[in-house]
């Protein structure tokens, strides 16, 4: 039970965390190629998303 909740709660914020990627202006290419990185790694990759690479990403995918 705890498993599953944890299991959604994931994925419910990859997907805010790709939504919020895929809104910001830069090459298309770069911006699926960051969603996809944060998808493939899991918490790990909403970890570094939510609390390094949030501010810094806009400039990553120019």
């Amino acid at each position: 039970m705890i498993g599953t909740i944890i299991y959604v709660v994931g994925l419910v914020l990859a997907a805010i965390a790709a939504l919020e990627i895929f809104k910001l202006n830069g090459d298309l290419a770069k911006k699926v190629i960051a969603i996809v990185l944060v998808l493939i790694t899991s918490w790990v990759g909403l970890a570094v998303y939510y609390f390094y690479a949030r501010t810094r990403i806009a400039n990553w995918v120019k």
